[in-house]
């Protein structure tokens, strides 16, 4: 199951990333703008940014991953649990929360490079991928 610490090291892959606190949490910023808050709240969970489609996907989906509150309720983020995603699913949801709020000149120095780096061995369990299999959307 992956840790804060984990999502932490994945998003450093990407440029431009700083861990910083994002309406007082813990959180990820990237060009001063914040993609992922670590949620304090009784439910917990990552948020990340989506598209209201992919939102809607995820949460359609019925995996436990995936969830959001009013609070979120048609607004383009997603919550997840990391207790319940795979590492390779948080992998990519943080990359698409990276593009959505990184600049142009930012996501061009990814681009530049051939893109995020291929997943590490970390020796962290993993959960069976079919369980939180995730089709591949374009975009």
């Amino acid at each position: 199951m992956p840790s804060w610490r984990e999502a932490i090291a994945i998003a450093r892959e990407l440029p431009g990333v700083e861990v910083s606190t994002w309406y007082g949490t813990p959180g990820l910023r990237v060009a001063g703008k914040g993609f992922a808050r670590l949620r304090t709240e009784a439910e917990g969970g990552l948020v990340l940014m989506c598209s209201l489609e992919e939102k809607e996907r995820l949460l359609e989906s019925g995996e436990p991953a995936y969830f959001t509150t009013p609070h979120y309720e048609g607004y383009g983020s997603i919550i997840v649990d990391l207790s319940e995603v795979t590492p390779d699913a948080l992998r990519e949801l943080i990359a698409q929360s990276w593009r959505i709020k990184a600049p142009p000149k930012v996501r061009a120095k990814l681009q530049a490079r051939g893109g995020l780096r291929p997943p590490t061995k970390s020796g962290t369990p993993r959960r069976s991928l079919g369980r939180n299999k995730r089709k591949k959307t374009h975009g």
